[in-house]
């Protein structure tokens, strides 16, 4: 997407157009204002869309945690059991940040994630890839009559997490630059299984 709003989905073009200036210059340097520019629109225009710059920032937030939640819970429909689920979860997430590297570096970088990976615990404010991967799990666990303690199955889900964000936050790295090709080594089991 070009830095201009061209006769689009505006409200879409401000969500972007955000992502890029709090990734570059930080949300304290953050506006309504900078935004608007961006698009290459009025600066009244994002107030058809936005009170003010945290409900923007709140916007941005839950778009990125929907596109996420959308491909992973394709993932999710699409396995034949659970491990299968778990597994196409954690290829989806890194994919999805992968192509998306401002989306990671703006969610975990700048966001307070709050992920609660008590197994028994359900919070209004955790966040619903973390909830998910829990629910997922847990019917991994009951699929296979697997019994571990709370404080094991926490552990694992953490390491299951863990695996995949790891991963994720190496292919958003411009830097790195490995000789195989990500997207074939996702579509195999060589990276997580």
């Amino acid at each position: 997407m070009s830095d201009t709003y061209h006769h689009g989905n505006l409200r879409e073009a401000l969500i972007e157009a955000g992502i890029r200036i709090i990734n570059e210059s930080g949300e304290e340097a953050f506006s309504l204002r900078k935004v608007a520019s961006a698009c290459d629109v009025s600066h009244a225009a994002p107030y058809a869309h936005f009170k003010d710059k945290d409900e923007l920032i709140e916007a941005i937030k839950k778009s990125v945690t929907e596109q996420l939640m959308d491909e992973m819970e394709d993932a999710v429909r699409s396995a034949a059991n659970s491990e299968i689920a778990i597994v196409g979860m954690g290829k989806r997430y890194v994919s999805f940040f992968r192509g998306n590297p401002d989306y990671f570096k703006f969610l975990f970088g700048r966001q307070n994630i709050i992920a609660h990976l008590k197994i028994d615990e359900k919070t209004d404010d955790d966040y619903p890839p973390c909830v998910l991967l829990k629910e997922t799990y847990i019917k991994y666990l009951k699929e296979n009559g697997i019994k571990r303690k709370k404080k094991d199955q926490e552990v694992e889900l953490l390491k299951i997490w863990a695996s995949a964000h790891g991963l994720a936050a190496i292919a958003c790295m411009s830097g790195v630059i490995p000789s195989f090709d990500w997207d074939e080594m996702l579509e195999g089991d060589d990276l997580l299984r």
